[in-house]
């Protein structure tokens, strides 16, 4: 969408014993119950994972109640671009990560953090990158937003040594938004509508090349209805074939659903707020293909947004508000790795947390983030405004 988003593949990396210690200590921190709250279910993989959870928090000196007081909190990995804002953010470990951004630049770290590379595609500095899709430490695809032939594909093979321009759109109509990957062949690329319909394109070699679907599939889109390049999460798959695409701008923000990678879709209403261009579901996260939270709102500072927050339990078939959704417009939204019920969701206000699969929200931090991601080791990143990059520590 013109006014203002990928489930993340990466490589599962051996860690050392200690690494492992201190993420258990993240996620049994994370699902200990704000003061005052009802318990909620266990998380993780069945009694005996939470008892042990439980045992490496106290070892580890965490505080259950309000999650300030667990030490949880989002650690600075400054990459020293302070005139950058970073929609993209690929996350492939605790040690690797990828950036993308205004000004056509693209960072890469694999030391956690402490150091950045600039890997930015050479000239590209009028490119808007607002998503990126990385599988290992090596290749990635990049994707720059804008009108007509503003909107690009970048892919490489080296860790960003060098760069292939892969897609170039030439249609005046579209306006592409965010990518997404089943895997490492296969992924899709969404613009906001054309002749009515919103445009997918296709790739089958990992971004090496790309193919504008058929557009037969695609269900007709709402009078002003777009996607939102806010964090590269208006497009997300999971498992190898379905995928979900997110709306606003329209008198309905929807959800679209795809079970054969793109090629039919079938819509569906949500709770939040739309009607307006600024209003919408602006990121979506899965953690399997039925289990899904939607969130948006209103992106425009000091407006309210009720009911920015949504929950589906039948592949986004039909969506149920958030009993207490976050405090404001959120742009980005994550799963915490092996968690049935952890989420993280972040915006320009801040960070909220949900432990019971997003139906109910507390604030976690209030810093400016507009993206975030969290990896099959634990470890979870995110990204923002002024050059703004963290990692989840405690």
């Amino acid at each position: 969408m013109r006014r203002s988003g990928s489930t993340r593949r990466g490589r599962r990396t051996s860690r050392p014993a200690a690494a492992g210690v201190a993420c258990a200590a993240v996620l049994a921190a994370l699902t200990a119950p704000a003061a005052g709250a009802r318990p909620l279910g266990q998380d993780g993989a069945g009694a005996a994972g939470a008892v042990r959870a439980a045992g490496t928090a106290r070892a580890a000196g965490a505080v259950p109640g309000d999650p300030g007081r667990t030490g949880v909190h989002w650690a600075p990995k400054d990459p020293g671009t302070p005139q950058v804002r970073f929609r993209g953010l690929a996350a492939v470990d605790r040690h690797t990560a990828w950036l993308a951004g205004t000004g056509g630049t693209v960072l890469r770290t694999t030391d956690g953090g402490a150091g950045w590379r600039n890997v930015s595609p050479p000239g590209a500095a009028d490119a808007q990158f607002r998503d990126v899709t990385a599988f290992d430490a090596r290749r990635a695809v990049v994707l720059a937003i804008g009108e007509g032939e503003a909107s690009r594909v970048y892919r490489t093979d080296d860790g960003g040594t060098t760069w292939t321009e892969s897609f170039r759109n030439t249609d005046p109509q579209a306006f592409y938004d965010c990518l997404t990957f089943f895997d490492r062949r296969h992924g899709l690329a969404l613009s906001d509508p054309v002749d009515g319909r919103f445009r997918v394109l296709s790739t089958a070699d990992g971004g090496r090349s790309w193919r504008v679907l058929p557009a037969d599939g695609m269900p007709p889109a709402l009078d002003g209805e777009a996607g939102f390049a806010a964090s590269g999460q208006c497009l997300v798959a999971s498992g190898p074939r379905d995928v979900w695409l997110a709306t606003g701008g329209g008198a309905r923000a929807r959800v679209l659903h795809s079970a054969d990678r793109g090629r039919t879709w079938t819509a569906a209403d949500t709770p939040v707020p739309a009607g307006d261009p600024a209003r919408g579901v602006f990121a979506l996260a899965f953690r399997d293909r039925t289990h899904g939270i939607a969130v948006g709102g209103d992106y425009r500072p000091g407006l309210p947004s009720p009911d920015s927050a949504a929950v589906t339990a039948d592949g986004g078939r039909t969506w149920r508000p958030a009993t207490a959704p976050p405090p404001a417009y959120r742009s980005g939204a994550a799963w915490f790795p092996h968690s049935r019920t952890t989420a993280l969701a972040v915006g320009p206000t801040g960070t909220d947390l949900t432990t019971d699969a997003g139906r109910s929200w507390r604030a976690l931090d209030t810093g400016s983030y507009d993206t975030v991601a969290c990896t099959p080791d634990r470890s979870c990143w995110a990204a923002g405004e002024q050059g703004r990059v963290a990692r989840l520590e405690r």
